[in-house]
């Protein structure tokens, strides 16, 4: 044990003061910043830090005190994360994956959400056709609880009601309206976490939506409320179902590639293809969120058509041009 205590004293004598100097500019950069540091210091620390990793190496080998072995661990951790660790605050982080990184994935994913798009325009349009050839085709599209009363045996009062505050008694309308909030926020959830099986339960997802929605536009329209009901749904729908047919992108990329990985391991692929659907799976929760406000103030406080199809559109406008507009790339760094 004596032998064993001098040869640690003698490593740490022949050491120490690298340590104390990787220590000292350690306590500098975490207490103030980078820019306290001369050109000198910042290219001494990532050779303090080999030689910290260094000593590290022969003290495990050797065996020398657990104390010895516990500090150096430690100062070896603390210099890893300042040299390889985030340069950036949570701020900075927020504003890159904004930017850039958030349009970035939605361009990536541009053919599988236009493959989205087009799935929820065919159940739609099938929704509707067969809604307005036999309207009991409504009670399998949509579930009762669901419809909350606008259903083929519903009166044209009642369903025009159902359309605009009119400060009596609201709560139907507001149910409603936080139903259909919940279903595609729920059908946007699903269509990305079961891209996984190939696709095909993503398509599903998405085609039963687009079935929904064009049985429920066939309902107001066959009772002469097209028009009102488009502009009811706009004000809401163009952000909530614009975010479902991105979140069915972000499943279709998933489940492609995993069929497909193509030249890289399946592992790989899917790790890339994780990375981009995730990305833009964190703007798809933002559209949502936008989506409730609306639904919670926006469509209660506006009773007019006109009024409710410009800001619909308007914000449809606005989140093409946030996603796909080119725009200048900023140095990745």
């Amino acid at each position: 044990m004596a032998d064993r205590a001098l040869k640690s004293q003698r490593f740490r004598n022949a050491r120490e003061w690298d340590w104390r100097r990787l220590e000292s500019l350690l306590r500098k950069m975490e207490g103030q910043s980078l820019s306290t540091l001369n050109d000198e210091d910042l290219l001494a620390v990532p050779v303090l830090y080999r030689s910290a990793l260094s000593s590290l190496s022969v003290a495990r080998a050797t065996s020398l005190d657990k104390a010895l072995i516990d500090y150096l661990e430690s100062l070896c951790t603390r210099t890893y994360f300042f040299v390889y660790g985030p340069r950036s605050s949570v701020l900075e982080r927020l504003n890159r994956f904004f930017a850039h990184d958030l349009p970035a994935a939605a361009k990536a994913l541009w053919r599988e959400t236009l493959i989205s798009l087009a799935v929820t325009v065919v159940g739609a349009v099938a929704g509707f056709v067969m809604v307005i050839r036999d309207p009991d085709w409504f009670y399998a599209f949509v579930e009762k609880g669901l419809a909350h009363g606008r259903d083929p045996s519903a009166s044209t009062k009642f369903l025009q009601d159902t359309l605009y505050t009119t400060g009596k008694d609201d709560s139907g309308l507001s149910v409603m309206a936080m139903a259909l909030f919940t279903h595609n926020s729920g059908i946007a959830l699903m269509a990305f976490a079961l891209g996984f099986a190939f696709c095909l339960p993503t398509g599903f997802v998405i085609l039963v939506n687009g079935l929904m929605l064009g049985a429920f536009l066939a309902l107001f329209y066959s009772h002469g409320l097209g028009f009102q009901s488009v502009g009811w749904l706009s004000i809401h729908g163009t952000t909530e179902i614009f975010a479902v047919i991105l979140a069915g992108g972000a499943g279709f990329r998933v489940g492609w590639t995993l069929a497909f990985p193509g030249k890289d391991s399946r592992a790989q692929a899917l790790s890339k293809a994780g990375r981009t659907a995730g990305a833009l799976m964190g703007g798809v929760v933002v559209m949502l969120l936008c989506a409730g406000m609306l639904e919670g103030f926006a469509r209660q406080l506006i009773n007019n058509d006109i009024a409710r199809y410009a800001i619909g559109y308007s914000l449809l406008a606005l989140w093409l041009a946030y996603f796909y507009l080119p725009r200048g790339d900023r140095a990745r760094g």
